[in-house]
Order: structure tokens, then C-alpha cells, then sequence
């Protein structure tokens, strides 16, 4: 089968003809029928982040399962299913208090030492399968656990947010900060993941949902997913604008972005007690001095976020349900669609601001 590797640190994406292994114990295997391009893989890419290479990245796939290992239990060929990078072993304390996204044992998803590898190439070198999932490829052979059946009327591109783009925005809103009807919320970058916070919070009832952005496109769009105010932060003061849309400041504000510059300004647009959420991250190494006395004496808290606190077998079918009935966009998040060989290109793409995601969809037969 076709897959589009990388190979070296910084080199980009290259495809090339993979060997997939039979499932084995509670594997499926998909064919992949959409797969999302995420800035993580695109992190990954062009980082050292102790992922072996060569790798296989692509951590947003929906697919159609067409083989099982004899373990599996949850699926039958012919589902239609979404991926998830949450890796979750079922068993711990974590799994079992509903925190699948804290796993103490993530590697249960993979193959053990002793087993034949998943992705080979063509002279049996190991191809690493990154987060499990491996979706820039024709087929894909991922844990049970890491797999949520799907309504078959979800289009497979739409399909493919699901699985990290929209819980992981969706999910900071309802989940990790449980924002509550009638809350005053902050979203600090509304790109993809961004308006993917937007629905989460008219989901959850807020009434103040205050997107902020360089973009003024991105700030028009943001209104299109429920955003009931915008700003630019290159023509405002940002936190003043805040603190004067809401009074005291922001129940929470959810930072997208990852420049420590941006993220100051985030907890100076909560209200006292309030929440700062961190989500996006640009540079892997970046810092952010704190002055301790200040958080005492605001009571204000700073939170990373991971996956949205996602527990992925309820929270997509969920949001699945929702787009179905016409309250989740997933729709306006589609801006592009591409071949299985044009990764390079794709990401290139994502940095016009106008573009939101782009998806690959053909190639992949």
C-alpha cells in the first residue's frame, strides 16, 4: 500500500509503498477514507520530539474496518470508524475513573517488543506508527481502544475532525474547564481547533464567547461558529477590550496559540478565580515567568490541556450526534481537500489564514 512517511527530521513528507501486518489479537484494520492534517504531525515533522524514524504520522482518519483480529469485540467489518490518539489501555485507575486520556499504560494499544511490527517497508525495515494511528497511508491497523464507530450519513472528512481537532477544542470548553450556562468566555486563536472551542461553549451555554485573532477572516469565521464578540489584536488592546465586554474579566480564557506573550495576556483576561486554559503550543521549549503572589492573590489557576479531557467512546459519538443534528459545524471547518501525496503541499496551505483544515481524501484506494 501507499503511505506518506517521514524520513528524516525537517526533509517533509515523502510516500512510498508500505507492508501492513495482518490484525492480530484486538486490531483493526481500515481502510482509510479521510485523514486530517493536524499541526502536531506537522511538530513532529520538524522536531526531534523521541518518535524513531522513519515514521508514519496522521492521528485524524475515518475509515471503514475490513478485517478484525480474533480479539476484537466493539466492531464488525463494514463500520465506519474514527481514530483517536488517546491511548488507552482500559484497565488502569485512570481508564477505569473515566480519565482514559491520563493512561498509565498507553503502550497497551501497540504491539509488544516480541511481535512483527504493523508497518514495514519494503525490506522489512520497521516503520514507527505514531500515536498507534498512522492515517497518511491507504489502510491503517490501530487497538480497538482507540476506535469509535460512527453514524455511516458522517461524511469521512467531517468524519476525520472528530478525532483530535474537535474534542481537543470541544472538549477544553465543556470538559477540562466545565464552562456552565451563562459563562463569559475567551478564545485566543480561532483557528481550526479554536472554532472548534467556539461550538463548545454555545454548546455549553455561554453567553459571552469572545474570540481573538490577527486574522480578521479568522475573526469572521469565528462568528459563523457562535462567537458573540471579536477582536483584532493588532488594532486593540486585547485585554482591555476584555475587561470591557465583560466586567471583571473572563470566566475562562483558552489559549490556542502558545506564544508566551499570548498566554500573559490570557490570564490578565480572567476574572479573579477564574481559569486559563493552555492548549496550543508553537515552540516546544517555551517558558512562562509567573509571579507567584500574583496567583494567590487572584486566586487565578493555569491548566494544561490535553485532548480536550477527552474519553473518547463517549465524547464522539456525541459530537457526532450533534453535527447530525445540525448543532456542531463541522462543515465550515472544511477548506481543502487533498491526495494522499500532497501532504507537503497541504501544510503549506494551512498557512493562509483563510484555510482552516485541509483533509486528505483521494489516493487512498
Amino acid at each position: 500500500m501507499k503511505a506518506t512517511l517521514v524520513r528524516e527530521i525537517g526533509a517533509g513528507f515523502v510516500t512510498e509503498d508500505v507492508a501492513l501486518a495482518d490484525p492480530i489479537g484486538r486490531e483493526v484494520l481500515l481502510d482509510v477514507k479521510a485523514s486530517g492534517l493536524c499541526h502536531t504531525d506537522l511538530t513532529f515533522s520538524r522536531n526531534e520530539m523521541g518518535a524513531p524514524l522513519p515514521m508514519l504520522l496522521g492521528h485524524e482518519v475515518a475509515g471503514v474496518v475490513t478485517a478484525i483480529g480474533p480479539g476484537v469485540t466493539e466492531f464488525a467489518v463494514g463500520d465506519h470508524v474514527v481514530g483517536c490518539l488517546v491511548q488507552s489501555c482500559g484497565k488502569c485507575e485512570a481508564c477505569l475513573t473515566g480519565r482514559t486520556f491520563q493512561c498509565e499504560h498507553p503502550e497497551e494499544t501497540l504491539r509488544h517488543a516480541d511481535d512483527a511490527p504493523r508497518v514495514t517497508a519494503g525490506d522489512g525495515e520497521k516503520i514507527e506508527q505514531v500515536f498507534g494511528l498512522g492515517g497518511f497511508a491507504q489502510q491503517a491497523l490501530i487497538h480497538e481502544n482507540q476506535l469509535v464507530k460512527v453514524s455511516d450519513a458522517i461524511p469521512f472528512p467531517q468524519a476525520a475532525l472528530l478525532g483530535c481537532g474537535v474534542v481537543t477544542g470541544a472538549g477544553s470548553v465543556i470538559n477540562t474547564s466545565n464552562t456552565q450556562a451563562g459563562d463569559s468566555v475567551v478564545i485566543i486563536g480561532a483557528g481550526g481547533v479554536g472554532l472548534n472551542a467556539i461550538n463548545g461553549a454555545v454548546i455549553a451555554g455561554a453567553t459571552k464567547i469572545i474570540a481573538v485573532d490577527v486574522a480578521d477572516d479568522k475573526l469572521e469565521k469565528a462568528k459563523r461558529f457562535g462567537a458573540t464578540h471579536t477582536i483584532n489584536s493588532t488594532k486593540v488592546d486585547a485585554v482591555a477590550e476584555v475587561l470591557a465586554i465583560t466586567g471583571r474579566g473572563a470566566d475562562a480564557a483558552f489559549d490556542f496559540v502558545g506564544i508566551p506573550a499570548v498566554t500573559a495576556s490570557g490570564l490578565e483576561m480572567i476574572r479573579p478565580g477564574g481559569g486559563l486554559y493552555l492548549i496550543g503550543i508553537i515552540d516546544p521549549s517555551a517558558t512562562l515567568p509567573l509571579l507567584t503572589i500574583g496567583l494567590i492573590g487572584t486566586q487565578k489557576r493555569i491548566q494544561g490541556v490535553y485532548m480536550g479531557s477527552t474519553t473518547p467512546k463517549h465524547d464522539i459519538p456525541l459530537y457526532a450526534d450533534l453535527y447530525l443534528q445540525g448543532r456542531f459545524n463541522l462543515d465550515d471547518l472544511m477548506s481543502r481537500e487533498i491526495a494522499l501525496d500532497g501532504v507537503n503541499e497541504g501544510y503549506d496551505a494551512l498557512k493562509d489564514p483563510d484555510v482552516t483544515r485541509v483533509v486528505i481524501t483521494s489516493g487512498l484506494s
